[in-house]
C-alpha cells in the first residue's frame, strides 16, 4: 500500500540522498568504517548471514554505542529507542507496554533464548538482563520467523560478553546520577564487575552489576508521577551474570551461561493523581503505598554446543530454561476483605516458566559454492499464569503452551552480483487451559463467569523470500518478504471472558497472528559515508489492536494495515568526527468496523510517531571524546483528539576523559531541561494516573578501569 502521507518523510529521504551518512545506530555496515575487520557474522539470523548481505534491514548496535548510551542514560528503553528507527520512544518507566517496533512486537532474545512472554504479556521483557553484561546488540527489522513465536515486529537480540584475550581480566566501573538540582532524594549510584579469563581450553566469565535508582525530576523540577504496571525510579537492581566454555578441539565448542536479574521497586513513595483535562500531570510524594513493592526476577540458564565441521556441516545447539516472575503495584481494583472485615485491595502477579532447545545445521559449498542451506528444529514449552498476590485466587488460568517447528533457508548465488534468499517454517502449537472462573473486578466476593477449558491447536506454513543485488562496488540493493507468527496475548483474552457458556476450544480470539512484512530497500558505501533507505508494509488479516477499556487493555482482533519509511546513515570526517542521522517515519490503520477495509488510525500505544535523530561523535585528544545527540519526535493527529501527540525534541551529551588508570566520563540527559508530556502519555491512553511528565536534566559522572 502506498502511504497516503508522503510528504512528511519524502524530504528527509532526499536530505539522505544528498548527504550520505549520519545514522544513530549503524545498520548492517557499522563495521565497514575499518576496512581490515572481519565481517560481522549476525547470530540473529539462523544462517549466521553477514551484516550488509542480507534482504532485510539488520542494525547492529556495537558495545561502543551501547556505553555511549550508558554515560548517558540507565534506562534499556531509553537506548533501544536512542538506536533502533522505528522503535517507539521510552515510557521511562520498568512497563515497555507501547514500546512496539514497526507498529508491532518485538520478540526479546538474549544469545537467541526468548525473554518475551507469549501468553501473558507483562510488558517488561526488555529488562531481563543488565546492559553492562552485553556486548551487542542485534536487530533484525520486521517480521521473522527465524526463532519463532513472537516475532511479529522484528527480533532484538542481547548477545552476551565472553572472555577474550590471554591471562585474567578484569573490569570494575562505578556511576552517580542526580537531577541538575542535587537532591538527595534524586540522587543513585551503579556499581558493576567483571572477571574473565582463559586457561588452557577453558574460558571463562563472571559479573556482577547493582544499581540504586532515586526518584526522577521533571523539568519543572517536580518528582515525576509512580505508574502502577512498573517503576524504575526509586527502585533497587542487580545482576549476576556467569558463562564458562571449553574447547573440546578447535572446531567444538561447549558452554554454559547462567544469568539471574532482579529489580525491586521502593515502597516510600505514593502517586499524587493529575488533571489530564486541566494539563496537570501525575507527580509522586513520600508515603506509604498499599501492598508490596512491585518486582522483577527473571533467572536464565543456557547450554550450547557448536561445531564448525561436523561431516562438513556447521552445528548449533542450544537447550534453555527461563524462570520469569513479574509483580505490579496495588491498583484501586481486585478488592478483598482482609481478616478484620475491611476492604484492602490486591496486586497481581504474572509467573511464567519457558524450557526450550533450538538446533541448526548448515552447508555451505554446495552446487560448486553457489548454495548454502541451513535447516533446524525448533522446541518451546512456556507455562504461564497470573495470579493475585495476596489472596491467591487466580486472574489467567494457568495455560501450557506448547510449540513445534522446522524451518529450511536457502542462501544461493544466482551471479556474481545476485543471491536469492528463500525458506519456508512449519509452526506448531497447542494451549492447554483448565477450566476457571474469571474475576469481577469491581466485586468482593464473587467470580464472574466459567469457562470451559480446552486444548486448541494451530498450524501455520511461514515463508520468506529475498533477493540482493549488487548493483556497484557501492550500491546494493534488496528486497524481501517475510511472514512472522505470533499468538495473541492469551491472558487479556481469557480474563476478560464475561459470557457464560464460552469455550476456549472455539473462542476465535486465541487464533495466532501472522504479519505479512514486504520491504525494500537500499545501501550505499562509500568508505567514509554509509546510507541505507528502506520502505516496508506490514499487514496483518488478523492482528491485535490494544484498546482501553474500564482501565484495562484489552486485544481487539483486527485487520491492520502498516507502512513506513527508514533512512539511517553515517559521515565519518576523518578519524575524528561522525556524524549520524536516522529518520523513521511510519503509519497505519486498523479496521474496527469489521468490513474488511482499515479505517482507523493507530494511537500511540500500538505506533510511534516519526522521529528524526541526529549524532556527533568526536575525539578531540588521546584523551578526550564527546557524544552528542538530538531527537525529535513529530506530531501526530488520529482520529481521537483526545489522543493526538504534540510533538517535542530533546538533547542529550557526554564526554569521556582518559586518565592514566581508567576513564572519566560525565553524561547529561535531557540537557536543556526540557518539560514535557512524554508520548505514551499524550497519545496512548486518556487517563489522569497515566498522564506522566519525562525526565528532565539529569547528570550522570562514571569511572570504567580495565585492569
Amino acid at each position: 500500500m502506498t502511504p497516503k502521507t508522503p510528504i512528511p518523510w519524502l524530504a528527509p529521504v532526499v536530505l539522505g540522498s544528498i548527504l550520505p551518512g549520519l545514522a544513530f545506530a549503524q545498520s548492517s555496515d557499522d563495521t565497514a568504517a575499518s576496512s581490515d575487520l572481519s565481517p560481522l557474522v549476525v547470530t540473529a539470523t539462523r544462517n549466521r548471514s553477514q551484516a550488509g548481505e542480507t534482504p532485510q534491514k539488520v542494525t547492529v548496535i556495537t558495545r561502543e554505542q551501547i556505553e555511549q548510551q550508558l554515560a548517558i542514560t540507565q534506562d534499556p528503553g531509553q537506548v533501544l529507542s536512542n538506536l533502533i528507527p522505528s522503535y517507539s520512544p521510552s515510557r521511562q518507566k520498568l512497563s515497555n507496554a507501547g514500546e512496539t517496533f514497526r507498529g508491532r512486537s518485538p520478540l526479546f532474545l538474549v544469545d537467541g533464548v526468548p525473554q518475551s512472554n507469549p501468553l501473558r504479556d507483562s510488558a517488561r521483557d526488555s529488562y531481563t538482563i543488565d546492559l553492562s553484561m552485553v556486548e551487542r546488540i542485534e536487530v533484525i527489522h520486521g517480521a521473522s520467523a527465524e526463532h519463532g513465536l513472537g516475532a511479529t515486529g522484528g527480533l532484538i537480540n542481547f548477545v552476551t560478553r565472553r572472555a577474550s584475550g590471554e591471562g585474567v581480566n578484569q573490569h570494575a566501573g562505578v556511576s552517580l546520577t542526580s537531577d541538575d538540582d542535587f537532591e538527595s532524594e534524586g540522587f543513585g549510584y551503579k556499581l558493576d564487575y567483571r572477571l574473565s579469563g582463559q586457561s588452557g581450553d577453558w574460558d571463562y566469565l563472571g559479573a556482577i552489576s547493582r544499581q540504586q535508582r532515586g526518584v526522577f525530576f521533571d523539568g519543572n523540577d517536580e518528582i515525576v508521577g509512580i505508574a502502577y504496571p512498573g517503576e524504575l525510579q526509586n527502585s533497587t537492581s542487580h545482576d549476576l551474570f556467569g558463562k564458562l566454555g571449553y574447547w573440546i578441539d578447535d572446531d567444538q565448542n561447549l558452554e554454559f551461561s547462567l544469568n539471574h536479574f532482579d529489580l525491586e521497586e521502593g515502597d516510600d513513595y505514593v502517586p499524587v493523581i493529575g488533571d489530564r483535562a486541566a494539563g496537570i500531570p501525575t507527580s509522586a510524594r513520600r508515603g506509604d503505598p498499599d501492598g508490596d513493592p512491585g518486582f522483577n526476577q527473571v533467572s536464565m540458564a543456557r547450554l550450547s554446543y557448536s561445531h564448525a565441521d561436523w561431516l562438513g556441516n556447521a552445528l548449533d545447539a542450544q537447550v534453555y530454561r527461563q524462570r520469569f516472575r513479574a509483580q505490579f503495584a496495588t491498583t484501586p481494583f481486585f478488592p478483598y476483605l482482609d481478616a478484620s472485615g475491611d476492604t484492602r485491595y490486591d496486586q497481581t502477579r504474572n509467573e511464567s516458566d519457558k524450557l526450550g532447545g533450538k538446533f541448526t545445521i548448515s552447508r555451505a559449498g554446495l552446487l560448486d559454492d553457489h548454495l548454502k542451506v541451513t535447516t533446524g528444529i525448533d522446541v518451546l514449552q512456556d507455562e504461564t499464569r497470573q495470579m493475585l498476590a495476596h489472596t491467591d485466587r487466580t486472574y489467567v488460568p494457568e495455560t501450557q503452551f506448547r510449540n513445534y517447528a522446522a524451518f529450511v533457508q536457502g542462501d544461493v548465488s544466482l551471479t556474481e552480483s545476485l543471491s536469492l534468499h528463500s525458506g519456508v517454517r512449519y509452526e506448531h502449537a497447542e494451549l492447554d487451559v483448565d477450566t476457571f472462573s474469571t474475576i469481577d473486578r469491581s466485586n468482593v466476593t464473587q467470580d464472574n463467569v466459567s469457562v470451559e477449558g480446552g486444548t486448541p491447536t494451530f498450524n501455520e506454513t511461514l515463508y520468506n523470500l529475498g533477493l540482493v543485488y549488487q548493483a556497484t562496488n557501492w550500491a546494493q540493493l534488496y528486497a524481501n518478504y517475510s511472514e512472522g507468527f505470533g499468538m495473541p496475548d492469551v491472558g487479556r483474552v481469557l480474563r476478560g471472558i464475561d459470557t457464560p457458556g464460552q469455550d476456549i476450544d472455539s473462542l476465535l480470539q486465541l487464533q495466532p497472528i501472522v504479519t505479512d512484512n514486504r520491504e525494500i530497500g537500499a545501501r550505499f558505501d562509500w568508505n567514509r559515508y554509509g546510507l541505507e533507505l528502506s520502505y516496508y508494509e506490514s499487514n496483518s488479516d488478523y492482528g491485535e489492536r490494544l484498546t482501553e477499556e474500564n482501565g484495562v487493555f484489552a486485544g481487539s482482533r483486527e485487520r491492520t494495515e502498516i507502512q513506513g519509511v527508514e533512512v539511517t546513515g553515517e559521515m565519518r570526517l576523518g578519524d575524528a568526527h561522525d556524524l549520524r542521522l536516522s529518520y523513521a517515519h511510519a503509519e497505519g490503520k486498523s479496521d474496527t468496523s469489521g468490513d474488511g477495509r482499515v479505517d482507523t488510525k493507530l494511537t500511540g500505544i500500538n505506533i510511534a510517531p516519526d522521529t528524526l535523530r541526529l549524532g556527533w561523535s568526536a575525539t578531540w585528544s588521546d584523551r578526550l571524546s564527546s557524544h552528542l545527540q538530538a531527537s525529535y519526535y513529530f506530531d501526530r493527529s488520529v482520529d481521537n483528539p483526545e489522543l493526538e501527540f504534540d510533538g517535542y525534541g530533546l538533547i542529550d551529551a557526554s564526554l569521556a576523559y582518559g586518565l592514566p588508570a581508567g576513564k572519566l566520563s560525565l553524561g547529561i540527559e535531557n540537557l536543556t531541561d526540557k518539560e514535557y508530556i512524554t508520548y505514551y502519555s499524550q497519545s496512548a491512553r486518556v487517563s489522569d494516573e497515566y498522564y506522566f511528565t519525562g525526565r528532565g536534566r539529569t547528570l550522570t559522572i562514571g569511572y570504567q578501569l580495565d585492569f
